[in-house]
């Protein structure tokens, strides 16, 4: 059974709460090397999100993506408010106007937002970003394609979780964490944090389901 506009809600609908619970980690990661609002950038652009879902839920899920594309783009502050918002975009794009999401179309959401990623923040793998957590996650998802949606993002969450613990002993070479240089070493990146933290929410919607 695949992936549908209610099942994508579900999953932004956990999301929002796990951002939720671990917005003050979030902030106390962005404090040590950035501006500290990262948590509460997160927070605000996910709760605005639901509001939305709740009053108007899209028909399908490329929909539902896109909804979360200009609403993060929009209330989020920071770059992870372009970053994230071109990431739904594009991962919209990839599915156009599919009813259902098999895992093979999932992957190639992810690798869609990954893309929409690298081309807004121009960061690589080893630049201590988001990037550092996307990146394993999409290769994941790419070798379990051929699998359930479920095993998909099981596959991605674990692969995002372990490439945001890679960056505790990276210098960053982006953002404002950049500006520390080697001071920069010794924390985790909120940003692959963060995206390690949806990806497993999307993970544990997806299981549910």
């Amino acid at each position: 059974m695949g992936c549908t506009a209610s099942d994508v809600v579900a999953a932004l609908r956990l999301a929002a709460a796990v951002v939720q619970e671990h917005c003050d980690e979030l902030v106390r990661l962005d404090q040590a090397i950035g501006d500290a609002d990262h948590g509460e950038n997160m927070r605000r652009g996910f709760t605005a999100l639901v509001s939305k879902l709740e009053a108007d839920p899209p028909a399908t899920p490329g929909k539902v993506l896109k909804l979360a594309a200009t609403t993060l783009i929009s209330t989020v502050g920071g770059a992870a408010g372009p970053l994230y918002g071109t990431a739904f975009l594009r991962a919209s794009t990839a599915v156009g106007e599919a009813e259902e999401l098999d895992g093979e179309l999932l992957a190639r959401a992810l690798q869609g937002a990954l893309d929409g990623v690298l081309a807004r923040g121009k960061a690589a793998v080893g630049d201590k970003t988001m990037v550092d957590a996307l990146t394993p996650a999409v290769t994941a998802a790419a070798t379990a394609g051929s699998g359930s949606v479920a095993a998909v993002l099981s596959a991605a969450a674990d692969a995002a979780e372990a490439g945001a613990e890679s960056t505790v002993p990276l210098v960053a070479r982006k953002g404002r964490a950049s500006y520390l240089g080697e001071r920069s070493a010794g924390h985790l990146d909120p940003g692959a944090r963060s995206t390690a933290l949806l990806l497993r929410a999307f993970a544990d919607a997806a299981a549910k389901s």
